[in-house]
């Protein structure tokens, strides 16, 4: 249960498509907390690495991009080094790569201290560690998640309705591909935190998921 003397710290944390970013955006608007999109931040990383042709391995080159990496939020807009990069990060060609560059220990050590630091007046968070490596002593911890061909038929439908082509066999494929490599990594594998509320959001509707997890937040 949140801590009455502050601002609660709630985290979201489930494999690719389980719905954490909307779940979370929402859950944060009606408590009135500010929203942490993680997902967001490593996927703006992953745009901006292969734009400039840096491969997901530690180098060099990598190390000074990260010292380098500004990322700012405006409502739902994300920014990288001042530019709206909003629409971009959410393609394609980017959920195929974020993985291998989330799982680099150089990336995800650089981005603690970002993540940490937005923690004074309370949030909620959505990644893959965020109960278990980033904010470990939250006040609430939930795992979110749902079969594989629900997270798939949830990216094929965003993908529809935005007017993309898309293909539900390559969704699922690239689902599955995405969770073996989340939950087998080294550095801070997909898994739920031993204290965290469990949610299997299979066959519920978004306002169903929400109303979950604000009563497993107490409110």
């Amino acid at each position: 249960m949140p801590r009455k003397d502050r601002a609660p710290v709630i985290v979201i944390d489930g494999p690719a498509g389980a719905g954490k970013s909307t779940v979370a955006r929402e859950v944060a608007r009606r408590f009135g907390l500010p929203f942490l999109d993680t997902g967001a931040i490593y996927r703006a990383i992953t745009l901006i690495m292969t734009r400039d042709g840096i491969p997901p391995t530690d180098s060099p080159e990598l190390r000074g991009k990260l010292r380098e990496f500004y990322i700012s939020f405006s409502g739902v807009e994300v920014f990288a080094f001042g530019e709206n990069v909003t629409a971009a990060i959410r393609t394609p060609e980017i959920d195929s790569l974020v993985s291998p560059y989330s799982a680099l220990p150089v990336v995800r050590e650089s981005l603690l201290e970002i993540q940490r630091a937005q923690m004074s007046r309370g949030l909620v968070a959505e990644g893959r560690d965020m109960g278990t490596v980033v904010f470990p002593d939250a006040d609430v911890k939930i795992f979110l998640t749902a079969s594989p061909e629900t997270r798939a038929r949830r990216r094929f439908d965003e993908r529809i309705a935005k007017g993309e082509t898309a293909d539900y066999g390559e969704i699922l494929r690239q689902v599955n591909e995405r969770d073996a490599i989340d939950s087998t990594r080294d550095i801070a594998p997909l898994k739920a935190a031993e204290d965290a509320a469990m949610l299997d959001t299979t066959g519920m509707s978004l306002e169903d998921v929400v109303s979950s997890v604000i009563r497993l937040a107490g409110g």
